[in-house]
């Protein structure tokens, strides 16, 4: 189940999404603070704080008895908006708004654990170091994470892109070769657009032989931005 706060999330959530009232025979008793907080009289501004509240309550529940195994929040950037969303292993996902935010955060249902809750506290750090980057006071990021979306060669690519130096570029075969496999260009470009970390892990930073910059997970714009951001720093 991805759970959606549609009072400070704007990014919805698809599929199914469970009734929120009560189960069929379920006492609930005037008594009940959850509720009472739901039934209380209120303008739409008490509303949304009530909503927020009972939110936040149930992301440190659910925290709590270990039923939160997918945290994310979004993130707005010079490169547009970002859904990160992290386990408890770390940052797992940094996806653009092209990649239909909705439909990532269905992937990660299907790939991880159905356990999907909007939890912003959860990505502060990954946030911070973000806009940091962007503001051009952050060179590399210091976060864990979690590799589980990618197998194999892709791998062993995403893990290389981490050592090319801030402001500087790699060919595809210069990946290859680095990665183990120098006749696997193909391969490479695969990885790179199947990067489920673009900017923490740069594969925007990988371009073509004769150096021009080459398509982007994020769009080539978005590649143009960073890179040019990169070499004015």
């Amino acid at each position: 189940m991805i759970t959606h706060d549609p009072a400070t999330d704007p990014v919805p959530a698809s599929g199914p999404v469970p009734a929120t009232g009560p189960c069929p025979g379920a006492a609930l008793t005037p008594t009940d603070p959850l509720l009472a907080a739901l039934t209380a009289p209120g303008g739409a501004e008490d509303d949304a704080r009530t909503a927020a509240r009972l939110h936040a309550r149930l992301v440190a529940e659910a925290g709590g008895a270990g039923l939160l195994d997918v945290a994310y929040r979004t993130l707005d950037t010079p490169a547009g908006t970002l859904l990160l969303a992290a386990t408890e292993q770390g940052l797992v996902t940094v996806a653009y708004a092209v990649q239909d935010h909705a439909a990532v955060l269905q992937g990660l249902a299907d790939r991880i654990s159905p356990r999907v809750l909007h939890a912003p506290g959860r990505l502060d750090a990954a946030a911070r170091q973000l806009d940091e980057y962007f503001a051009g006071r952050r060179r590399t990021f210091e976060l864990p994470l979690d590799w589980r979306l990618s197998k194999g060669f892709r791998r062993e690519v995403l893990v290389h892109l981490p050592h090319i130096a801030y402001g500087s570029t790699e060919s595809y075969a210069q990946v290859a070769t680095a990665a183990g496999s120098p006749r696997a260009v193909r391969a490479v470009g695969t990885a790179c657009a199947t990067n489920p970390l673009p900017v923490v892990v740069p594969c925007h930073r990988v371009v073509r032989s004769d150096g021009t910059h080459g398509q982007y997970v994020g769009g080539a714009d978005v590649k143009d931005l960073l890179l040019g951001m990169e070499a004015a720093a």
